[in-house]
């Protein structure tokens, strides 16, 4: 669905669909925090929800300001976002260090939730790195995987190695400084996203057979220790992390420590019936009622019906992302939108799952519903790209010029 916007000497069409569905997610968001106040801390409800709406005028602010601009110009910039993002995510992993060794962090990068992920700046609130460089590395991959193609149309075997070399060259630097602070979530969707640029990169099959095999060992693995050898395992993993997979496994073995989360969020979902309890009810405690458990929040409220509605809503918004890469000419282009559908999907399908049981805690919260500004601005950045690509998206722009006018259009 396009639209034709004019303004002066300018006119702009734009893709008025992928628009209004992220209208709707903002209003959404906004009405499950408002739903939510009585969940959290008192008298920072408001807080929040005024937080979280002028984070989404910003992020709309920001999208229309960069789809101003072509794409082209706009990943010119991410080799220099990635080494900007690289220095934020080491002066991070030094306050972590620092912390672990004296019990002190540098300034502006103190420790909130046992992870220091995060710059606290005055006025502007907290600012997470790894959030932005999710789409930096997405637009990164991408470029390497079409310089591959175009260099090697018939890759060897050798080729295809040096296709994973140059992606690991500049994949695994900020995973390993992310994984210090520490975050597994966000390395997980990081993973993920690279994964599925590989497997659509035309790499031949037995690579892929391989990494996945690699990645089922290790999982396999892992699991073997966990029931057999948890000394073992204790010893490099964190007694916390353990904890977790405890509490997936077994929701009712520690109810008030490390499965109250999951726990609560059962009950609330469970006992929430077809319509829930009304407007910001308050009948099941939930931790993190406002960022990771928003959506057992939501359902508390509404029920089966109120989850069910945030559901559809995220798969409206995939399904729109896939006709965009469907329908997308450009290489580079195809590769940017598969890899934003991949980390969307893979964040959609670990927060509901975890909140209902199926997969482990891994403090990933629901895109675009969940509280988090550098989460929404990120997001609103990657669907600045995603407007430049959309086919209906066009400008045109109008000059006159010797009582003539002269009509030029530029195709995002």
């Amino acid at each position: 669905m396009k639209q034709t916007i004019q303004w002066k000497n300018k006119s702009i069409q734009i893709d008025i669909g992928l628009i209004l569905i992220l209208i709707l997610f903002g209003m959404t968001s906004c009405f499950a925090l408002y739903n939510s106040f009585n969940l959290i801390k008192f008298g920072s409800g408001n807080s929040y929800l005024y937080r979280q709406l002028f984070w989404f005028i910003v992020g709309f602010v920001a999208m229309f300001f960069l789809s101003i601009l072509q794409n082209k110009k706009i990943y010119s910039y991410m080799d220099m976002a990635y080494k900007i993002l690289m220095l934020c995510l080491i002066y991070l992993f030094f306050s972590r260090l620092l912390f672990n060794l004296v019990g002190i962090t540098l300034p502006f990068a103190s420790e909130v939730n046992g992870a220091i992920s995060w710059f606290q700046l005055p006025l502007i609130g907290s600012f997470q790195p790894s959030e932005f460089i999710k789409i930096v590395l997405i637009v990164l991959v991408s470029q390497i995987i079409v310089d591959h193609q175009n260099a090697h149309p018939n890759p060897t075997h050798k080729d295809d190695l040096m296709l994973l070399w140059e992606i690991a060259k500049i994949l695994f630097p900020p995973l390993f400084l992310i994984m210090m602070q520490p975050d597994t979530g966000v390395c997980i969707i990081i993973v993920f996203n690279i994964f599925i640029l590989v497997c659509c990169s035309g790499i031949r099959k037995e690579y892929i057979i391989g990494i996945f095999a690699f990645i089922v060992i290790v999982v396999g693995t892992f699991l073997f220790l966990y029931f057999e050898y948890p000394n073992i395992l204790a010893s490099f993993i964190s007694s916390y992390k353990l904890q977790r997979i405890d509490a997936w496994l077994e929701p009712e073995s520690n109810i008030r420590g490390s499965s109250n989360q999951l726990y609560t969020a059962l009950l609330s979902l469970g006992s929430a019936g077809l319509t829930g309890y009304g407007l910001q009810a308050n009948i099941v405690s939930i931790p993190e009622a406002h960022t990771d458990f928003i959506f057992a929040a939501f359902g508390q409220c509404f029920g089966f019906i109120g989850t069910t509605f945030i559901l559809l809503l995220c798969l409206l918004l995939d399904i729109y992302l896939c006709k965009i890469a469907y329908a997308t000419k450009n290489k580079k282009d195809r590769f940017v939108v598969i890899g934003i559908i991949a980390m969307l999907l893979y964040q959609q399908l670990q927060n509901t799952g975890m909140i209902v049981g199926l997969l482990p805690i891994t403090g990933i919260t629901l895109p675009l519903i969940s509280y988090g500004g550098s989460s929404i601005l990120s997001y609103f950045i990657s669907f600045a790209i995603i407007l430049n690509i959309s086919p209906a998206t066009k400008r045109t722009i109008r000059l006159n010029r010797s009582k003539r006018r002269k009509l030029i259009n530029i195709n995002s």
